[in-house]
């Protein structure tokens, strides 16, 4: 996938969009070793804790988190730092920006979006999971997308598929996902950009999918198959 300044992940919640942001972000680090690298968590719906969760292994890789002071705190304000202008103004940031889940959450990004459409430099990324009760369906994933369009005032540029069941999930659980991921990439046009998966499950996924992206769980997710 070709990097962007500004890469947005929204989604569902409970689609996964958190955990993959941590995880781009230091695929960013490892890419542009000498790049500032940047996390805005812009998540001021459910503040109890998120980015945040991943603090020691971003200050660990040089990555700056950027997220409301009262995260993975028992107050829940809907504030963001003025620090989060920083993403906009400093073009030598390489940013990645975590929006809270569905429309409510994306409200948040739409106060940063006349600088983001007018440096023109970004990729949206809609993260989809088949396994969430919501967005079981492509219509109800479509739905959802076009409620956070909606509310933060921009278009979608592509499609992360990462369909799991947290520690449950199986190669199975992700292979049964392609035609879904496939269908709503059909009905909007969006190339699908990435398909995520546990780095435990890379061994059995490697060829059979294409833009596989392994990934390691920072945020945990704890689902099972009982739950959808």
């Amino acid at each position: 996938m070709d990097n962007k300044r500004i890469t947005i992940f929204a989604g569902h919640y409970g689609s996964g969009k958190t955990n993959i942001a941590v995880n781009y972000a230091l695929m960013l680090r490892e890419a542009y070793p000498d790049a500032p690298v940047s996390v805005a968590d812009l998540d001021i719906v459910n503040p109890y804790f998120r980015t945040k969760d991943s603090l020691k292994v971003m200050e660990s890789n040089g990555i700056n988190l950027i997220s409301s002071p009262f995260a993975n705190s028992n107050v829940d304000l809907p504030s963001l730092p003025a620090e989060t202008y920083s993403i906009l103004d400093n073009h030598e940031i390489l940013a990645v920006i975590d929006v809270g889940g569905d429309d409510r959450g994306a409200l948040a990004l739409g106060r940063y979006i006349p600088a983001i459409l007018k440096e023109d430099n970004y990729e949206m990324l809609f993260v989809i999971n088949k396994y969430r009760p919501l967005t079981k369906t492509s219509q109800g994933a479509l739905e959802i997308m076009a409620e956070i369009e909606c509310a933060a005032k921009i278009r979608f540029t592509g499609i992360v598929n990462n369909s799991n069941l947290g520690d449950a999930t199986t190669a199975k659980d992700v292979l049964s996902s392609l035609s879904y991921a496939e269908e709503i990439s059909k009905k909007t046009g969006l190339e699908i950009r990435m398909t995520t998966i546990n780095t435990s499950l890379f061994g059995e996924l490697e060829g059979k999918i294409d833009n596989l992206v392994p990934l390691k769980l920072y945020v945990k997710q704890s689902w099972t198959k009982q739950e959808v």
